[in-house]
């Protein structure tokens, strides 16, 4: 119990030097850094899976950019050490600014080696009751597809979404 105690305050406290400091060398290792904390001690929680939807279609161009106006970032890991996953296929499709679902709005790209990933796009509007959303999923070889969503705040220009997959075994 007291190891346990320990390694989370460890933990915290490393990752709170690390966001604090002002180098960007440091800023853009972040995602490595904070995979390497949380798997000297803790399992990372799953991202929970979210409603695919009517409009998913295979096939997305490869492309990081669909827009401009809102960015996503985040990290793929594993869910069992919290190491970060290099190559996961993210694909991701939005609506366009009338609230329409298009070939426009589609892409897919892939974790680079430290597990991070980033993505560019319109802000998504809502529409038919649902608020502002983009449609994720996740693929690689040996952990459970996993199709979620991410939930953009309105007023804000960038988002933060880690993705945390299940081993298939």
């Amino acid at each position: 119990m007291k190891k346990t105690i320990l390694s989370i305050f460890l933990i915290i406290a490393a990752y709170t030097l690390v966001a604090m400091w002002p180098s960007k060398a440091v800023s853009e290792q972040k995602p490595m850094l904070l995979a390497q904390l949380l798997a000297a001690g803790m399992k990372c929680k799953a991202t929970p899976s979210d409603y695919l939807g009517p409009f998913y279609k295979p096939g997305a161009p490869v492309r990081a950019r669909v827009g401009t106006g809102y960015e996503l970032k985040g990290v793929v890991r594993s869910s069992k050490a919290c190491t970060p996953i290099a190559n996961a296929r993210i694909e991701l499709w939005l609506t366009n600014s009338d609230g329409d679902y298009d070939d426009d709005h589609r892409a897919t790209l892939y974790s680079d080696d430290t597990g991070a990933y980033y993505f560019e796009s319109n802000f998504p509007p809502g529409y038919s009751g649902r608020p502002p959303h983009i449609h994720i999923r996740i693929s690689t070889s040996g952990f459970k597809t996993l199709a979620t969503q991410h939930y953009p705040e309105t007023g804000n220009t960038i988002g933060v979404f880690d993705i945390v997959l299940v081993p298939a075994r």
